[in-house]
């Protein structure tokens, strides 16, 4: 079944494929420039640091909807070892078996594709077996650090969180951002709050994957028009689930990994960052949120961490 024509309707107006010329491999985190880095550490007033990242534990938020993507498989491989004899300083190790999108994590822009291309219109094909993704894999990413605008969809709603279905429109986030008392601007890294993770908080695992709220088919061009760097919310499936259109299943993703070289974040706890957000009374802050470099990976595991 191919793509219907609002998807590429849509696709067209996004599209920043030769935008940073044709070897780019990081597509919009270019927007995020040193002077972008600068303001963003000027809105550091308090040091007050907020963790956004959930536990790595066995039992994550993976209930076996994506194949083999599992959470976390902890083993010891030594317990107090003596290792250079006896008398010696003991050691004990860890190894960690581990889908690299379980948990909060960043999806690489590889991380789907759609018509047989990637960003840059590099072909699908060049993610492989063995070497994974050829082109613009997680390891490419160095660093992540830019300004965080919280939208709080969920609180500009009156809302701890919205309906599962809930479809965040283009108006839902002009109605966060009025909340946030700030514009959006080039090199930003928004982060989406629904609620959502408010079900997998309390131990409803099932409930956080389905019916999800999430983004709209609409945003993209919302997140084109303002050069955000890139998004991340706090849903399982990052776009609203089950798909507002019909047979149309992760059109965001394509939209944002694929047209736009804009990399999202899943499963980000935003619950005590609204929290601190309110109180404060500002909604944007220093975001460092760096992914591990795994070479020709399409995601990687991510511990974020909001510093206001």
């Amino acid at each position: 079944m191919s793509l219907p024509d609002v998807f590429h309707d849509i696709a067209e107006r996004v599209n920043n494929w030769g935008r940073w010329g044709t070897g780019d491999e990081i597509g919009t985190l270019n927007l995020i420039t040193d002077e972008v880095v600068r303001e963003a550490a000027a809105t550091v007033r308090t040091g007050h640091r907020v963790p956004l990242a959930l536990p790595l534990q066995r039992d994550g938020v993976q209930t076996g909807m994506i194949p083999g993507r599992v959470d976390p498989l902890h083993a010891m491989v030594q317990i107090n070892q003596e290792i250079f004899g006896p008398g010696t300083v003991a050691c004990s190790d860890d190894v960690v078996t581990m889908g690299l999108q379980a948990a909060t994590h960043w999806d690489a822009l590889p991380h789907v594709s759609h018509s047989g291309r990637l960003y840059n219109g590099r072909p699908a094909h060049t993610v492989t077996p063995h070497g994974g993704a050829g082109f613009s894999g997680i390891g490419t990413v160095r660093h992540v650090v830019s300004r965080g605008v919280l939208l709080d969809v969920a609180r500009a709603h009156g809302t701890d969180r919205l309906d599962g279905g809930h479809a965040v429109t283009p108006e839902d986030l002009d109605m966060a951002e009025e909340l946030a008392g700030t514009r959006v601007r080039a090199g930003d890294i928004v982060l989406v709050r629904t609620g959502q993770i408010r079900s997998c908080l309390t131990g409803d695992r099932h409930g956080y994957a389905y019916p999800s709220p999430g983004l709209s088919i609409r945003t993209p061009e919302w997140f084109h028009a303002r050069d955000v760097a890139a998004v991340a919310n706090d849903t399982l499936t990052f776009e609203v689930f089950p798909p507002e259109v019909e047979n149309l299943w992760l059109p965001v993703h394509a939209l944002h990994l694929v047209e736009m070289g804009m990399p999202q974040g899943q499963n980000w706890n935003l619950e005590k960052l609204s929290t601190a957000c309110g109180e404060a009374g500002r909604y944007a802050f220093l975001l460092t949120a760096t992914p591990e470099p795994f070479t020709g990976a399409t995601g990687s595991p991510v511990a974020p961490v909001a510093v206001l």
